[in-house]
């Protein structure tokens, strides 16, 4: 598996479409959560786009967004997607544990806020992710705001 961490600039127009290709699947067809993907904040310059490559098939990915991007204080990771073909091996443990490692060293004394599906509260726990909110509904399907300190 290699791991590649890229701005938007940085992107060819084929990982680009792997990217997207994989979040569709993921968050559209497999979900059947209708939302508008992309939204701008792919081209933010300060965004990190975390590959994981199986060859040349996207494996699974995440955004890594700057504090004040997504959050008025805070830093953010969003669009966590494995590939169905590649579940039950670990990546989303890998990539999480990735993505966590790129926003400290961007923004070091930032914590990380995410906006996680209520289901998937332990897995995100497993990696210093506290619950701070009530459930609540992201495109019909229930959610909870999770903190991670930067210490």
């Amino acid at each position: 598996m290699k791991i590649t961490i890229k701005s938007f600039e940085q992107l060819s127009a084929s990982e680009l479409h792997d990217i997207y290709q994989l979040r569709i699947a993921v968050f559209v067809v497999e979900q059947t959560c209708y939302y508008q993907d992309v939204d701008g904040l792919d081209k933010h310059p300060d965004t990190a786009h975390v590959m994981f490559w199986d060859g040349d098939v996207l494996a699974a990915y995440a955004r890594v967004l700057a504090p004040g991007t997504s959050y008025p204080e805070y830093a953010s990771i969003g669009r966590i997607a494995n590939a169905q073909s590649h579940r039950g091996m670990g990546l989303g443990h890998q990539l999480v544990g990735q993505s966590i490692k790129v926003s400290l060293e961007k923004w070091p004394q930032e914590s990380i806020k995410i906006s996680a599906q209520a289901h998937l509260q332990g897995f995100y726990q497993s990696h210093g992710f506290v619950t701070v909110s009530e459930e609540y509904l992201e495109d019909g399907i229930p959610h909870v705001a999770m903190l991670r300190d930067s210490a």
